[in-house]
């Protein structure tokens, strides 16, 4: 893979869309690994699909393939009802590259531009307004203004299937300036209005409302999808008050742009479950982007397995449970400074201090349904700490404060639209911060599936453990092999040995004893 471009089976996604004979051997095969890479859309219907749409399939001449579902918007196509091509996971090189396209589709993603405008993501990216549009256009299809609004769309039919909010607060949550852009916007992407979109969803009983206020969401992924190691980390290294295990889902607090929210998070066949509690429905575009990141729910685990599973040694491993996931953060800044936290201490000793720290500093929330209380400390709040108040050695404490100051003046940028070689740079530049705690940001702040902590101790033991080189620079020499998929392969390294990171809690109360 190259960092223009990511892969599928082989073919460089820049390549892909001028292959159409391939695109249409998918589309007649169903094959949902090419979902929300690509877009079917049907010149004698004027419906846009996914290639794995189960509606009989069109005549070759009738197709036309686009980058984006935006794209196919701009030219006039609607989406189709049986399909649902905007709830297909997202396309995977959004979260395997890093140059300025990925990087902005990201923070499309997290709902910059509804807050910012265009002008305001292009400045972000620090490029003019034009250069971005170009350079959105030449590779999917679409500006950012035209990609926003598709994305306004479909929060909008999340929002109408999903609650009893009045549609008119729907309209404004979902990031619209008006009733009559709503209106007119989901009638031409849905070829319905608002009212009969809820009544159809209603009538499938898709679309039953929580009591409270909550939202219930199903989040799509790629198969195969392996749980365990997934949820099982997040929970172990849990910050009890932040997060929790609780009646089989994995619930925390979320700082959002107009306030805190919660969300629970349960694996369920084929899809995971959200549930969002949010003080400001505008936010729920952003809380759906954080809970993908953290699960990495728009990954395609088949690139990664066909690499990894070539190795003689780790092979095995990826048979015999394909479809791993890297467990992430839903806030980068959040798990950068917990990422400093834990250097030299256990999992559970690292969890307690960002418990306390949260306890003590973070902002108070409101959980009607389980033990959430708090958000972890931002890094302003965080900089202002006298280390010696921090219930660790002086110098990790100094380096915490240290990396927050860096992360709140914007010296360091770990969020969704971070460089992210430039990222490893600042890092390294904070006293304190070493290749461990840069490696880990990377992996799991930044989302970089090529990240690899060679150092780490879970790293050391599962190389021993199977045969493979542990010396730093022989391990980083036999991984050479993995490239790009190293963050990968250490969840593999990681499931050797018997922690809890690599298992489902049972229950609660298993997940306190952890």
């Amino acid at each position: 893979m190259s960092a223009g471009g990511g892969t599928l089976g082989g073919m460089v996604f820049s390549d892909m869309l001028v292959d159409t004979e391939r695109l249409q051997s998918a589309v007649a095969g169903r094959d949902a690994r090419f979902d929300g890479w690509v877009f079917l859309a049907v010149t004698s219907t004027g419906i846009y699909c996914r290639p794995s749409c189960p509606a009989v399939k069109p005549k070759r001449e009738h197709m036309r393939f686009y980058a984006s579902a935006a794209s196919a918007q701009e030219a006039g196509y609607r989406a189709c009802k049986r399909c649902r091509p905007d709830a297909a996971p997202g396309s995977p090189q959004w979260d395997w590259r890093s140059d300025v396209t990925a990087r902005a589709m990201r923070l499309i993603g997290e709902g910059v531009v509804d807050r910012e405008g265009a002008a305001g993501l292009a400045g972000r990216l620090g490029y003019s307004l034009r250069q971005l549009e170009r350079l959105l256009i030449a590779e999917v299809g679409a500006g950012p203004a035209a990609l926003a609004r598709a994305q306004r769309a479909q929060c909008a039919r999340v929002l109408i299937e999903s609650s009893d909010m009045e549609l008119g607060r729907v309209a404004f949550a979902a990031g619209f300036a008006s009733i009559r852009a709503f209106n007119r916007v989901v009638a031409e992407v849905y070829a319905c209005s608002p009212t009969e979109l809820r009544r159809r969803a209603r009538s499938r009983g898709r679309g039953a409302a929580e009591a409270g206020g909550a939202l219930r969401l199903r989040l799509a992924y790629r198969e195969p999808f392996e749980a365990s190691n997934l949820f099982g980390h997040l929970v172990a290294a849990a910050a009890p008050g932040v997060e929790e295990w609780r009646d089989g889902a994995y619930r925390r607090t979320l700082s959002l742009p107009h306030g805190p929210g919660i969300a629970s998070l349960r694996p369920a066949e084929g899809y995971v479950e959200c549930r969002l509690r949010l003080t400001d429905v505008r936010d729920v575009t952003a809380a759906v982007a954080r809970c993908r990141r953290a699960l990495d729910l728009d990954a395609d685990p088949v690139a990664a397995q066909e690499v990894l599973g070539a190795d003689a040694l780790l092979g095995p491993l990826v048979k015999k449970t394909p479809g791993r996931r890297v467990p992430r953060k839903a806030d980068g800044e959040e798990y950068a400074l917990r990422a400093v936290i834990g250097q030299q201490v256990s999992t559970a000793a690292a969890a307690t201090v960002a418990a306390r720290l949260a306890e003590r500093y973070g902002e108070r929330v409101d959980d009607p349904e389980g033990g959430l209380a708090r958000l972890f400390p931002a890094p302003e709040r965080v900089a202002r700490i006298d280390p010696g108040e921090l219930a660790m050695p002086r110098r990790r404490a100094q380096t915490v404060v240290a990396l927050a100051a860096a992360i709140a003046d914007g010296r360091v940028e770990v969020g969704p639209g971070a460089d992210w070689d430039a990222t490893r740079t600042a890092l390294a530049r904070v006293p304190g911060v070493g290749p461990w705690t840069v490696e880990m940001i990377a992996m799991r702040a930044l989302g970089d599936p090529d990240a690899f902590p060679v150092g780490d101790l879970g790293v050391v033991k599962g190389a021993k453990c199977l045969g493979l080189p542990s010396s730093p620079r022989a391990l980083t020499g036999a991984a050479e092999a993995w490239r790009p998929w190293r963050a990968y392969a250490v969840q593999y390294l990681w499931a050797t040995g018997d922690h809890p990171t690599n298992r489902l809690p049972n229950d609660r109360k298993e997940a306190e004893e952890q």
